[in-house]
């Protein structure tokens, strides 16, 4: 069993990241696909995050999940906050009873110096800048961060460099991240935590349940 790595948060979150090697026969005893994918690997991530979410609590309804119009999968009722993310051949997901979450994970690539000027605020480009980063990695978490950061939000468009902001940290195999959430005067902290692999960077966030109700 491809496990990649697990970690309990606290008593009520979650999270797991799964090497996906097996067919998708393997992955339709306990996830359902609720959408028709064509492409036969992404197809195949599709069915290994949703596995993960009945692996980390096996009475997580897969069936009663829906999609909104901004394609985040929800549970109507909300008996779990989760969130998935899949890059490559890895899935991840987290999933909490009582806290509003968010995760992705991605593959350390040049990518990202080609776009960081679409995610990254002047001040963030500067810390970069000025970083003793050799690789992509710091580029990399960054990118993962505000990823995680926007499907904790999970109500649609926000621009990336200037409503999702981040203290750029010095980087290391893991650690803590801090950022805040600001949109139209609303100020929210946010503390995210980091790992990076060889060729992945993970990254998630879990915060109290209405930490953004006051934004309209």
């Amino acid at each position: 069993m491809p496990l990649f790595y697990q970690q309990n948060i606290n008593s009520t979150t979650k999270l797991a990241v799964w090497h996906i090697t097996e067919p998708e026969e393997f992955f339709y005893e306990k996830a359902i696909l609720h959408r028709n994918i064509v492409h036969p690997h992404k197809r195949l991530q599709h069915l290994a995050g949703r596995y993960l979410l009945k692996f980390l609590y096996p009475d997580f309804p897969n069936d009663e999940m829906m999609i909104a119009d901004t394609r985040k999968p929800y549970l109507p009722n909300e008996q779990f906050h989760f969130s998935i993310s899949h890059c490559g051949d890895y899935a991840a997901a987290i999933v909490s009873i009582d806290r509003r979450v968010g995760i992705d994970i991605e593959i350390k690539t040049d990518r990202v110096e080609k776009i960081k000027h679409k995610f990254l605020h002047e001040e963030e480009l500067k810390a970069v800048e000025n970083s003793n980063a050799s690789d992509f990695s710091l580029l990399t978490l960054l990118w993962t961060a505000k990823e995680a950061m926007y499907k904790w939000w999970g109500f649609g468009e926000v621009d990336f460099s200037e409503v999702l902001r981040l203290k750029v940290p010095e980087m290391q195999a893991e650690g803590k991240l801090f950022g805040k959430f600001e949109k139209e005067g609303i100020e929210i902290p946010l503390e995210l935590q980091y790992k990076e692999w060889e060729t992945v960077v993970l990254c998630f966030l879990n915060t109290e349940k209405d930490a953004f109700k006051m934004i309209d």
